[in-house]
C-alpha cells in the first residue's frame, strides 16, 4: 500500500499557529504510545512464534508497525509533543501480552492481533472524525497518515481472522479482556 507523505518538521512557532494544539498533542501522544505498544506486542509474539509457520506473517505486520512508530516519532518532533510517561510500562505490558498470547499458539496470537487492531482501527476512526470536524484542510497531512495506518490495522485484523483467531481458546473472553486493556491504555496515554 502507498505510504502517507512525509510531513515537514515544524521549525518555527508560526508553523504551529492555527492548529488546535491540545487536540493534536493528545492524538499524536496516544498514537505514538499505541504504535510503541504494538511493536512490543509483535516483539513478544516473535519471541515465541518467530520460527513457526506463522512467524513470517507476524514479521510482516510488525514491519508495518515499525513504520508507523517511526512516523509518529517524527510527528512528535514536528509538532513538539511530549511522549506519554507510561512508555516504560507499555514496553513491558506489550511484550508480555504478545508473548502470553503467543504461548496459546498461533490462534492465540492471532486473537490478540484481531482484538488490538480492531480497537486501534476504531480509535483511529474517532480521531479522523475529530480532525474532520476541526478542519480537514488544516489537518490534511495528519489525516492522510492516520487513514493509511487505520487501513493497515484493518488489514492486520483481517489477517488475524484468516489465520483462525476465532478458534483460539476462550476467544470471546480473550478478545474482550484485550480490548478493555486497549481502552484503558488509550485513555491513560492521551492524558499522562
Amino acid at each position: 500500500p502507498a505510504r502517507a507523505p512525509s510531513l515537514r518538521p515544524c521549525s518555527t512557532r508560526a508553523a504551529l499557529e492555527g492548529i488546535n494544539k491540545p487536540v493534536v498533542d493528545r492524538i499524536i501522544r496516544v498514537d505514538h504510545a499505541g504504535e510503541f505498544g504494538a511493536n512490543r506486542i509483535y516483539a513478544g509474539q516473535m519471541a515465541v512464534l518467530g520460527r513457526s509457520s506463522v512467524g513470517p506473517i507476524i514479521q510482516q505486520m510488525w514491519n508495518q508497525e515499525k513504520d508507523h512508530l517511526k512516523k509518529f516519532s517524527e510527528l512528535m518532533v514536528a509538532y513538539r509533543v511530549r511522549p506519554t510517561v507510561l512508555l516504560p510500562f507499555w514496553n513491558v505490558a506489550g511484550f508480555v501480552l504478545g508473548a502470553g498470547s503467543a504461548l496459546l499458539g498461533k490462534r492465540g496470537a492471532m486473537a490478540c492481533t484481531v482484538a488490538v487492531e480492531e480497537s486501534i482501527s476504531d480509535h483511529y476512526n474517532s480521531q479522523i472524525r475529530t480532525l474532520m470536524e476541526e478542519d480537514p484542510e488544516k489537518y490534511k497531512e495528519l489525516l492522510q497518515t492516520i487513514k493509511q495506518f487505520r487501513d493497515d490495522e484493518r488489514e492486520h485484523h483481517d489477517i488475524g481472522l484468516q489465520h483462525d483467531a476465532e478458534a483460539a481458546p476462550a476467544y470471546s473472553v480473550l478478545k474482550t479482556a484485550i480490548q478493555l486493556g486497549c481502552k484503558v491504555a488509550i485513555f491513560l496515554s492521551e492524558r499522562i
